[in-house]
This record gives structure tokens, sequence and C-alpha cells, in this order.
């Protein structure tokens, strides 16, 4: 049932890159099986709302309907971030930004309630970090020191 996320892929790589803003949370995953039911893991274990990793797992059982119909059978990681995770951007919520771009995005907005990690308009690294020097984190506008990019 555990699936370890994978290793980042290489800007040498075949397709064209997607820069993304590297967040400050926990890695998460969202798993949901092909008869819906719903399993919740962090980047090294499963986790339950007794054994729980900032609350994912809780803030996942609680929405559990929402999260199978939203996101349908599969894996799907992303980070958990916010109040009193990591950096916190001066949230006082907590969010989970999925990491598959290509799925969801500008193209297909994630439904209410769940976030995207933001693509950067950007195609090289230093202009990527360049990027977030100058304008601060798009995740969470108006702070101004973002971990950096991916």
């Amino acid at each position: 049932m555990f699936k370890a996320w994978p290793k980042i892929v290489r800007v040498e790589n075949r397709r064209p890159p997607i820069f993304t803003e590297k967040i400050d949370g926990t890695n998460a995953c969202v798993i949901v099986t092909e008869s819906g039911e719903l399993f919740c893991q962090s980047r090294t274990r499963l986790i339950t709302p007794e054994d729980d990793n900032f609350g994912f797992a809780g803030w996942a059982y609680e929405n559990k309907d929402f999260l199978v119909g939203a996101l349908g059978e599969g894996y799907h990681f992303g980070e958990w971030w916010g109040r009193g995770i990591q950096r916190t951007y001066g949230l006082q919520e907590r969010r989970f930004s999925l990491f598959n771009t290509r799925r969801w995005g500008e193209h297909n907005p994630p439904p209410e309630g769940l976030h995207v990690v933001p693509v950067l308009p950007v195609t090289t690294p230093e202009e990527a970090r360049e990027y977030l020097r100058t304008n601060g984190s798009v995740a969470a506008p108006g702070w101004s020191r973002p971990e950096g990019a991916i």
C-alpha cells in the first residue's frame, strides 16, 4: 500500500521542465483505492488520525467523501503546509497542495479546498530562483521568504 514519492526528474530529461515553488511543509499523500477506500501516508509511512503527521490524516479522514470524489482512484501526492508546519507562511489555516501540475492547474483547477503547487513562469533553475527572490512566494502571496523551486 505504501508508495514512496519518486525521485524528482532532472531537467535534462525528454519533456520540457516545469518549475514549481518548493513549499516548506510536510510531504503527504491521499490514497484512494478502486473500491473507494481512503488511506494516507507521509514521506516515510502510512498515517492515521491516531498516528498522524501534523494532522494531515485527521483532515483527510474528516473530508473522505470529498477527497474520494474529487481526486478519484490513485496516489495523490502533495505538500501539507501552513499554520504550525515549518515556515507557516503567515497562514492561519493549513493547505494541501497537489504536486501533479500536469493534471491540475490553470488548465484544470483543483476542486475548491485543494491547491496545486504553483508553476513558475520560467525555463531555467536560475530564472526560478530569481523569480522567487524578486516576487516572493506564489503559493502564499505576501510571504517574502519562499523556500525555493523544484
